[in-house]
Parts: C-alpha cells; sequence; structure tokens
C-alpha cells in the first residue's frame, strides 16, 4: 500500500470532526488578517467542507462567492453548510473552470500539499485573479505545528516505524513550510509575497475526543488507523494515550500552527 492510498478526502461530516473544527477556527484568523473589502469576487480552491468558504460568505460579504470542489462528498457538505451568495462546482484545482481576471481574491485552505502539481494550482487561481487582486492560502505545519499529529506519529514511529517513517506528514509535505509557499507564490509572478504563522487552539474533552475521529479513515493518519488490524490499533491506541498530556479532569489542550502566504497579482503595463 502507498503513502497516497492513504489521502483519502471524501466524508464532509467525518472530516468536520477530525480536521474542519480546527480548520474553521484558522480560517476565522486568516480571513481576519486579509481585511478584505465588502462586494469582491471571491473564488475558494478545493474548498473541500467549506470551512473558508463559509468564512468568507460571513465576514466578508462578499457580491459572488463560488467554491471548486473535486469530491462531491465534501461539496455536498459544503452546500450544506454555506449560506448564499456561495455556490459550488465541481471541478481540479488545477485546471480552474473559471475565466481569466475574473476575481478579485482567489484563496485555498489545507489542501496545497495534496496536489500533485501545487505550482499549477497556484498559477491557475493567480490567472483567474484580475490585476492587483489577491491569491492566499494556507497549510498546516505538520512537521512542527500540528500537536495532536505530532504525538500520533511520534506514537507510530514507537509501535511500527517503517509505516512512520512513509507516511508521517511532517516527513512526506515539505511545501508546509515559510521558505517553499514564498517560492511558489513567487514562481506564479505574485507579488508582496508574505507568509506568516495562524495558531489555534486544538482543545479535546477527553481522549476519546481525540481518537475516535482517527477511526473515520479521512485524511493519512486516519486511513492508516483504519487499515490496521484491531490488535494493532489497539496497541498504538494506548502508545498514543500514555504520550499525549491529559489534564485532571481529562481534557487535551493543544495547540495547531498553520503557515499562511499571501500576495497580489501585478497591474497590467
Amino acid at each position: 500500500m502507498t503513502e497516497r492510498d492513504f489521502d483519502v478526502w471524501t466524508a464532509g461530516n467525518a472530516y468536520e470532526r477530525y480536521m474542519g473544527r480546527w480548520s474553521r477556527l484558522v480560517a476565522d484568523e486568516f480571513l481576519g488578517r486579509l481585511a478584505c473589502a465588502p462586494d469582491a469576487r471571491w473564488l475558494d480552491i478545493g474548498c473541500g467542507s467549506g470551512a473558508l468558504t463559509a468564512t468568507v460568505a460571513s465576514r466578508c460579504r462578499p457580491r459572488a462567492l463560488l467554491g471548486v470542489e473535486r469530491s462531491a462528498g465534501f461539496a455536498a457538505a459544503a452546500r450544506a453548510n454555506t449560506p448564499p451568495p456561495a455556490h459550488f462546482v465541481l471541478a481540479d484545482a488545477q485546471a480552474l473552470p473559471v475565466a481569466d481576471a475574473t476575481v478579485d481574491a482567489a484563496v485555498s485552505g489545507l489542501v496545497l500539499n495534496f496536489l500533485p502539481d501545487p505550482g499549477a494550482a497556484v498559477a491557475e487561481a493567480a490567472r483567474t485573479v484580475a490585476p492587483g487582486g489577491l491569491v492566499a492560502a494556507y497549510v498546516w505545519d505538520y512537521a512542527e505545528g500540528m500537536g495532536f499529529l505530532r504525538y500520533f506519529w511520534d506514537a507510530v514511529a514507537a509501535v511500527d516505524p517503517e509505516s512512520a517513517a512513509a507516511l508521517d506528514e511532517g516527513r512526506r509535505f515539505p511545501l508546509c513550510r515559510p521558505a517553499p509557499l514564498r517560492a511558489l507564490w513567487t514562481a506564479a509572478g505574485l507579488t508582496d509575497v508574505h507568509v506568516a504563522p495562524v495558531e489555534v487552539p486544538t482543545a479535546f474533552g477527553d481522549f476519546t475526543d481525540l481518537w475516535d475521529p482517527f477511526l473515520a479513515g479521512q485524511g493519512p493518519a486516519p486511513g492508516y488507523v483504519t487499515a490496521l488490524a484491531p490488535a494493532a490499533r489497539e496497541r498504538l491506541r494506548d502508545e498514543l494515550r500514555e504520550r499525549v498530556p491529559e489534564g485532571a479532569d481529562g481534557s487535551i489542550a493543544l495547540r495547531a500552527r498553520a503557515w499562511a502566504v499571501r500576495g497580489r497579482k501585478g497591474a497590467k503595463t
């Protein structure tokens, strides 16, 4: 089984409990830093279950808002969770069904590292944006900033080191760091490129609240868990529970960091 066999993102409700609840926190902080003007035309690329799209709709008062998503299951969840004027289409982030220079802001949340050619996706985003428009995105800092995933993969390394070396997102996604993100935006011809961290709390009511989302099979880590034999899954669960810091009431307070990058499309000369 290859590492990409675990990159499953199809069920919006399962994703919400695993990652969507934290993505919504990041989306709100991310948009707050963009100082978005009302009545703009927005494009959300790889919108997933609609965490970022819904936040644009509520915070930015857009004139138009299009979510592009290749998973029908995610697109259905986004439609259910996002108010007008949002609408959604099934399409690939690397071949957007959007005319040149027709949006004011193209954004993306937690998608770039899962694309075969992220450079092509950023170039496509830049193509759709009008001169002076914004292209911005964020990705998790898998190597150092995602507390609960760091504990998870360290636990995997203790019980199944061979798989951990191949599947750990901190190793697999070198794009999720400031320098590669800046280089990607610059290569797309964008200017005024800026990269900054966005940190949010990830508070779990108890260990079950942390562990159960790994059983739904959405994403690399949960995909790995569901592929395990029951005995191996229990060994991993016990190892993870030994590692995470539980409070006196059983709660687990961790933090998650994303890297946000933004740039502008230059005016025509």
